[in-house]
């Protein structure tokens, strides 16, 4: 497995395949053929269908800027659901080309080429065989994870932790309506003031998490920095919990960093075994895999074994099975933001029934991400990304049906 410090990048919203993704590659191929004096980049499947939505031609003409940019909805024998490719031209005349890969989570993949990120740090390949080798040699998942890594991890994790905290406390401050056309205003500052006193603890925490969550959503669909977790679409969960223990809870900043290693190697276990991607797998990836990690890194941080962790994090992925990518109107915004706090209160429900679950456990959490994999493989494109099927085309569908079908479809259309 690759190191975990590629799970985490810190970019501008709002999706990590479709914006910091393309952007990393534009600047790529920039740097290969500075001296071109013209550039053609061509966007397929995923990437072309959603690419207004998401600002995927905005983050590649923000690196190469007055680059002639095709959309290529007709292409359908691709590598990858987020295909691009790349031209260089000098005097009208072809330099270079190259094809590259968005895979989830800003990471890219360049046809014919072995990156930095590519190279294996980790000899184990799952989860099974990390926890036989971590209770062979009776050391944690921290000790684990820091004695493959280089001393460049911890500096990078405190970066990411800031970038992670500097939204989160923007976003609780922002008001005004997100970018798109939804008019769909900020609530996170709302959400925040909205506690209660008189509330019970867990409603309070419930409210305080969700209002973290809709924090840094929120910036990401404000296309302001983020990072992902593992992407942009899910990267509310992970910081809103952490977020609560360490300012609400007064964990450590230490104990925050070496969660945050944890989470990144369950990431790190999904993407080697399966993906991350939405235009890939579907939300499940990306949700589903924030959750799992989230809950991973919280089980640590409340000192569970490595058998409830990998419990924790099972059971977050499996209930997360199935579920699509069809933001409406293409944005990462209508279910993405809601999505994202309701996942984080589920992390620390999977968290809670990992205590007493454990023990009879019948599925594995290498069983669930190759079921993830296999589900989203087998999921209709509509559901992946495409802003072809489902809540994607909720705006159209009173049109479709016509007044018959009742007032509940009227009002649907109105959100």
């Amino acid at each position: 497995m690759r190191s975990i410090i590629s799970v985490y990048k810190i970019g501008n919203g709002p999706s990590s395949s479709h914006t910091v993704g393309p952007y990393n590659a534009a600047e790529y191929f920039k740097e290969k053929y500075p001296d071109a004096d013209a550039y053609k980049v061509i966007c397929y499947g995923s990437l072309a269908y959603t690419g207004e939505g998401h600002g995927t031609g905005k983050a590649i003409l923000s690196a190469i800027p007055k680059a002639e940019l095709i959309l290529n909805t007709t292409e359908t024998d691709l590598p990858h659901p987020n295909t691009m490719d790349f031209i260089a031209y000098k005097e009208s005349t072809e330099i270079g080309k190259m094809r590259i890969m968005s895979v989830g989570g800003g990471s890219i993949r360049i046809d014919g080429e072995m990156s930095e990120e590519d190279i294996d740090v980790y000899p184990e390949k799952n989860f099974r065989e990390i926890s036989e080798l971590c209770k062979k040699d009776n050391i944690s998942l921290k000790d684990y994870i820091f004695s493959h890594e280089s001393e460049k991890l911890r500096p990078y994790l405190i970066k990411i932790w800031h970038t992670m905290e500097e939204c989160v406390q923007r976003g609780l401050v922002a008001e005004g309506i997100l970018p798109g056309g939804l008019n769909l205003p900020r609530k996170a500052k709302s959400l925040y003031t909205m506690r209660c006193r008189n509330e019970s603890s867990d409603i309070a925490m419930d409210r305080t998490i969700a209002s973290y969550a809709y924090a840094v959503n929120e910036e990401n669909a404000d296309e302001h920095l983020v990072v992902t977790a593992p992407t942009c679409g899910s990267c509310g969960i992970i910081p809103s919990i952490f977020y609560y223990m360490r300012h609400d809870k007064g964990y450590s900043e230490d104990e925050i960093i070496d969660a945050l290693a944890v989470a990144a190697l369950i990431g790190n276990v999904i993407r080697t075994n399966a993906s991350v991607s939405g235009a890939e797998c579907g939300c499940q990836a990306e949700i589903g895999s924030a959750c799992s990690m989230a809950a991973a890194g919280f089980a640590y941080l409340n000192e569970l074994s490595i058998d409830e962790i990998e419990c924790a994090a099972e059971i977050a992925m499996e209930h997360h099975l199935g579920l699509t990518c069809d933001p409406v109107k293409g944005l990462v915004q209508i279910p993405c933001i809601e999505r994202n706090a309701v996942a984080a209160m589920r992390a620390i429900n999977a968290v809670n029934l990992a205590r007493f679950l454990s023990p009879t456990k019948q599925i594995s959490l290498d069983e669930v991400i190759t079921t993830m994999y296999e589900t989203g493989i087998d999921m209709d494109e509509r559901y992946r990304e495409t802003a072809h099927g489902g809540l994607s085309q909720i705006h159209g569908i009173y049109s479709k049906y016509g007044p018959e079908f009742g007032d509940c479809f009227f009002e649907r259309k109105k959100l």
